[in-house]
Formats: structure tokens, sequence, C-alpha cells
């Protein structure tokens, strides 16, 4: 596991676990808002019908279509977290211009990091889900690392969920519930 190089005095109250489909966001997302006793957003409950018909399709979203669904990510952060609850989120996060919509102060990224091949074999085993293996490439291209100055941490999925939860809530020194 990798942290950013910048760290922060201020205390985190929302993360956002990120990466390609079939990363397993959902998966880490959960497990972190449980250990912490956090609230968990379910990103892609949140994208618009429009954008959920075009995945399924296996057209992959462009700028356009990211807007609003990343807008409206950013406002139910921010309506938690003022509202005194902290949150975990998952969003595929992939573009640096897409982070920063995100970005706050109390807000770290969970990148889960891993190989094409794996996450592949992972989207191969899932069911029920509107994103088709078939755009996995396309994510992989839009992926962009995260700078130094994006407060983060990386997780290498080859790890079991157990560990990669205790490695994060360690690493960024947050407190189990």
């Amino acid at each position: 596991m990798t942290a950013s190089a910048s760290p922060s005095a201020t205390p985190v109250r929302a993360l956002v676990v990120m990466g390609v489909s079939g990363s397993g966001k959902s998966t880490i997302a959960t497990l972190l808002a449980d250990r912490l006793g956090w609230t968990f957003v379910e990103g892609d409950e949140l994208h618009p019908a429009a954008n959920v018909a075009k995945m399924a399709e296996g057209v992959p979203l462009d700028d356009e279509d990211r807007a609003p669904w990343l807008a409206t990510i950013a406002a139910r952060v921010d309506s938690l977290v003022s509202g005194g609850d902290s949150v975990v989120v998952t969003c595929s996060a992939l573009r640096r211009r897409y982070r920063d919509v995100l970005r706050r102060d109390d807000l770290v990224f969970v990148h889960l990091a891993g190989t094409r091949e794996l996450i592949a074999d992972r989207l191969g085993a899932r069911t029920g889900h509107f994103m088709p293996p078939a755009l996995l490439d396309s994510q992989f291209e839009a992926l962009e690392p995260l700078g130094d100055d994006e407060r983060h941490v990386t997780v290498d999925l080859a790890a079991a969920p157990e560990d990669e939860i205790a490695q994060i809530v360690e690493t960024l020194g947050l407190q189990a519930a």
C-alpha cells in the first residue's frame, strides 16, 4: 500500500473508493463503512438513467455524461459531511479532472489498483451489473495516476479484502467503530 506524499492535518471525514470497474469498490467501501461506522454511498446508484443505458449498451461515458454524476456525488458528500456524518463513497474517479470535482480538504481517495488480467477475471465472474466487461479497456485507458498533491492511498488488490481494510484504516489513522 502506498500513501500520498502530502499528508494533511485535516481529519478525514470522507473516503472515495476509486478504481476501474471490477476492482472491488463496492465490496471494499461497504466493509470500510461498516468497520468505521460511517455512511456508505454507492456512486453507481447516482448515475442518471441515460448513463446506465449507455453503459449497458457497451458505450463508454464521455466527460459530458460524467459531469452531472460527479456533481451529484460531490453534493451528496458535502451534504452528509456538513450534517455531521462521515462517508465512504464509491466512484471510478479515473481522471484527475473528475477527482478535482470531488476533492475537499477532509477527503481521501482510496485507489484500488490491480492488473488488467486480475480485474478482467473478476468482471467475468460478476453478474447483475450494468457495466459490461468489454468496457474495461476504455477504463484502463482513462485511468490517470494520482498525483503526490492528491490525498490518497493506493491498495494492491492481491491482498484479501479484510487485510486491505485493516491497512487502509491503519495507514490513515482512522478509528474503527
